[in-house]
């Protein structure tokens, strides 16, 4: 099947029946009509055909009382599991809720108390640098290694890492692949993680977001409690069609969580606090996992071809560098010895018209994470906007 990933999506201003419709988006709205938004983590590009057939049949029922999850959806991620990271995990060990980012929160007030402390590296996603504060906990962070030589890809930092643990340490808010730099982790790295996590007697929270989409030829995600089994009672695994099928919207996520006492904490804590998962979200993921396995594979090869053409660009640009991400479709770019101070991003948005994510919102101000999950056209447009300024 053949899909479209280079006409563009009016998301700004869409119409409807010859209408003008309100759809705010938070990528096209935070910034003026003049504005290419390169920011914020959702794609440019329509959702698989199949998902939006199966909403569009989900919609003509007409209902949208309290949903449940389906049995069927949670046989669909067990599959897709077994298929793609060698993984066998089981319906019961499920938890479907609105998103990621509340799984965090709910994993802090789960599995910790008061004063404890939460650990995670940097950069990193900004809602991790949040959630100790938001539950009454401790923010510990530890810095990644930088590449040695510019390009080379950051390192996790074991002895950094190892050095923030204090005795009130209880829980690691783990990310891979990383974002923002799109590390997809060695085994190497991931064996002293493992080593850490069991001296420490850690709880881990892995974030896999963004698995489905790494983009090496033949690369394959392995989930961390899938490669070390006998630490799979201590990890709660995050995964979500949002990131590989473009569904952010539709809040739609799952723990996934082998151990039972850890299942029934976790369920307790989102009483009361969490919504049930959105009754659209829950069917389109099914479609997702079940039929859109040739939309992913199209989607990678636009993505790939995307990637070199960032790279490119970079290579023109004077004082910037970038590690080529090894997943996802955010790039991770470093801006401080381009010349434009201390908030590059500022600078990029106000003279090239680009809007960019701000490094410093990770942890790491110089820094700018750019989204590249956008047509070709759109793309171009903005990477000749950043020549501008970047390749003077």
């Amino acid at each position: 099947m053949k899909f479209d990933f280079a006409t563009p999506v009016e998301r700004r201003h869409p119409s409807r029946h010859g209408q003008a419709a309100d759809w705010p988006s938070q990528k096209w709205h935070r910034h003026d009509d003049d504005v290419l938004p390169l920011w914020v983590a959702d794609m440019d590009f329509r959702s698989p055909p199949a998902v939006i057939e199966a909403l569009e049949a989900r919609i003509a029922h007409g209902v949208f009382g309290y949903g449940e999850v389906p049995d069927s959806l949670r046989e669909a991620l067990c599959a897709w599991s077994g298929e793609h990271y060698d993984w066998a995990i089981a319906p019961e060990w499920q938890h479907w809720l609105p998103g990621v980012v509340p799984a965090l929160h709910l994993a802090s007030l789960a599995f910790t108390a008061p004063g404890d402390g939460i650990l995670t590296v940097t950069p990193i996603y900004p809602p991790f640098l949040s959630v100790a504060e938001r539950t009454g906990r401790r923010a510990q962070t530890a810095p990644l290694a930088e590449p040695e030589v510019p390009g080379e890809p950051w390192r996790l930092d074991l002895d950094a890492l190892e050095a923030a643990i204090t005795p009130e340490t209880r829980l690691l808010l783990w990310c891979q692949p990383h974002n923002p730099t799109g590390r997809a982790w060695s085994s190497e790295e991931l064996n002293g993680l493992a080593a850490l996590v069991e001296r420490h007697d850690l709880l881990v929270v892995s974030d896999e977001l963004h698995c489905d989409l790494l983009l090496d030829e033949g690369a394959r995600h392995r989930p961390l409690a899938a490669q070390f089994p006998a630490l799979a009672r201590r990890i709660i695994t995050l995964w979500a069609p949002s990131k590989t099928f473009n569904l952010a919207g539709l809040t739609a996520a799952c723990a996934v969580i082998p151990d039972a006492s850890l299942r029934r904490r976790f369920a307790a804590a989102a009483k009361g606090l969490m919504p049930d998962a959105n009754v659209l979200g829950l069917v389109a993921a099914e479609a997702a996992y079940t039929q859109g396995e040739p939309w992913r594979q199209a989607l990678l090869a636009t993505l790939r071809g995307h990637r070199v053409r960032l790279a490119e660009a970079v290579a023109g640009w004077p004082g910037v560098t970038m590690s080529a991400p090894q997943s996802t479709y955010l790039a991770w770019l470093d801006l401080r010895r381009s010349g434009l101070g201390e908030s590059p991003q500022r600078v990029l948005l106000e003279e090239a018209r680009v809007a960019l994510s701000d490094g410093a919102d990770f942890g790491w101000p110089g820094f700018v994470r750019l989204n590249f999950g956008t047509t070709r056209s759109q793309l171009d447009e903005a990477l000749s906007r950043l020549d501008r300024v970047l390749a003077q």
